[in-house]
């Protein structure tokens, strides 16, 4: 059509070709689109939150690929924000969900059933010491939710600390935690939480060439020796500068992801988490790792993102990518803070740790094993992520590319100069591009400027090619709408 004659002008021939995929997917027989808007409308919360001006109706799945309601297929590289580990409707968690769901739904924690105790073997085998007691929820709200109540129950304190840009979940308690703007809320919510400076080397006032762990560094100079980061040093007096001026001399705790997701795979630098869980321990405080977006061997190099940074945490949250989309969360934590919470409540959840759950994470994580799925993450991501950084060198706009593994962020800017937020309608029709051309990604960042990349770990180098030409010949026909 239009959008092609469009495109043929800029020396592109033709649309980027998408690798093959053996599923045919099932015709759609359910309600007409204009149907699904109306219902949207009316009777679905009133939040414009849907990618796209005319918003996806997928019918299905099959591993990195989706399917819209007319047929059209899309290189998924968001993956349910971050959440289908392993690839959508995996066949081996197929069938062992379908299994388990001819055997027993449900039975609730009064009574015993061989998956759950199956599971929380098999994950707590993958965790270091003491991290050895699980508690079973439904989702990362919940998990940090409950994860809170453990910090304070364990010592007899209140402020918790998080970073700016952090994104810990949307429940009551936790929109305390989350400091994104856009779930900032005008009632009394989320007392006893502090935020401190979130040390951002690309968009904070420090930072340079050598600070991140991740095969992509920003293009700031930095006059840091190799082995000294000058940046992690100021970023760690703003931390004292919190501990010393917002909290009680006593705290809590502090809640960190080892990467932020919602705020554009930021990444602090090396070195920053170890010295500030120091400061924190000094304080009374426990440290808590919520791994909800960066476990599960998407990072790569390691199966939980606080191992990259070289530290242990007194209590790990997790979800998302632990049950490849199902709902499933879970905390972990030591058998001493397990106590003070059991000394303090009763902790019940009525759908924690239920037979499909169970069964499905346990699958989730034999799927991981047996297809070297970490590895792949390792490799393709890398691969991945340096072949985005040549977009970063090619095109004015693109400000940053990071992450490790897997988890990718690229940052939209106005110019490389002044690092300040490309537009949020540039970068929307930029992201419409992309999904016309049959790529989808994901939007982060405190004014939506960076564009996040998190697709199943069973992704390949073809589909990566892929991604990476449709991404350029967006950014192509943007400059091209620019120079008119």
């Amino acid at each position: 059509g239009a959008f092609w004659t469009s495109v043929t002008k800029l020396s592109l021939h033709t649309k980027p070709r998408m690798p093959p995929c053996k599923l045919t997917p099932e015709k759609y027989q359910s309600l007409a689109y204009d149907r699904v808007l109306d219902i949207h409308k009316l009777h679905l919360a009133p939040v414009p939150i849907a990618y796209f001006p005319k918003p996806l109706l997928i019918h299905q799945g099959h591993m990195e690929w989706l399917f819209d309601y007319e047929g059209n297929r899309y290189l998924d590289c968001f993956s349910g924000i971050v959440t289908v580990s392993v690839g959508h409707c995996h066949p081996k968690v197929n069938a062992v969900a379908q299994k388990q769901l001819g055997r027993l739904w449900h039975t609730s924690a009064l009574f015993f059933h061989s998956p759950a105790h199956e599971f929380a073997e098999k994950l707590l085998a993958l965790l270091p010491e003491p991290l050895k007691v699980i508690f079973f929820v439904n989702s990362g709200s919940e998990a940090n939710d409950l994860a809170m109540l453990m910090a304070r129950a364990h010592t007899n304190n209140t402020d918790l600390i998080s970073f700016r840009g952090s994104y810990h979940g949307c429940s009551p308690y936790t929109l305390g935690l989350t400091n994104v703007g856009s779930f900032r809320i005008d009632l009394p919510s989320g007392l006893g939480c502090q935020s401190t400076m979130c040390p951002d080397v690309f968009r904070g006032p420090w930072g340079g060439s050598h600070c991140r762990d991740s095969p992509v560094q920003t293009i700031r100079k930095c006059s840091c020796a190799p082995d000294c980061c000058q940046a992690k040093d100021q970023y760690i007096e703003q931390f004292k500068d919190t501990l010393n001026t917002s909290v009680a001399k006593s705290i809590a705790g502090f809640f960190a992801e080892p990467i932020q997701g919602v705020n554009g795979v930021v990444q602090y630098p090396k070195g920053f988490l170890k010295e500030a869980f120091k400061l924190v321990r000094e304080r009374g405080g426990v440290c808590i790792a919520d791994e909800v977006q960066t476990g599960f061997g998407r990072l790569g190099s390691h199966f939980w993102g606080f191992q990259t940074h070289d530290i242990l945490p007194d209590i790990v949250t997790m979800a998302k990518g632990i049950g490849n989309g199902f709902p499933m969360a879970a905390v972990v934590t030591t058998p001493e803070i397990a106590k003070s919470l059991a000394k303090r409540m009763h902790h019940f959840n009525t759908f924690g740790g239920n037979p499909m759950a169970c069964s499905i994470g346990s699958a989730v994580l034999e799927v991981i094993k047996e297809e070297n799925l970490q590895e792949n993450s390792q490799e393709v991501g890398t691969y991945m992520l340096q072949k985005f950084a040549e977009l970063r060198d090619e095109f004015e706009i693109v400000g940053d590319v990071r992450g490790k593994g897997l988890m990718i962020g690229i940052e939209m800017v106005k110019d490389k100069m002044s690092r300040q937020p490309l537009p949020q309608e540039e970068v929307s029709q930029i992201h419409e591009d992309c999904k016309c051309m049959g790529l989808i990604i994901g939007r982060g960042g405190i004014f939506a400027q960076t564009f996040r990349i998190a697709p199943s770990m069973c992704i390949t180098k073809p589909d990566v090619h892929f991604a990476v030409e449709v991404f350029r010949s967006a950014l192509i026909q943007h400059m091209e709408r620019r120079a008119k």
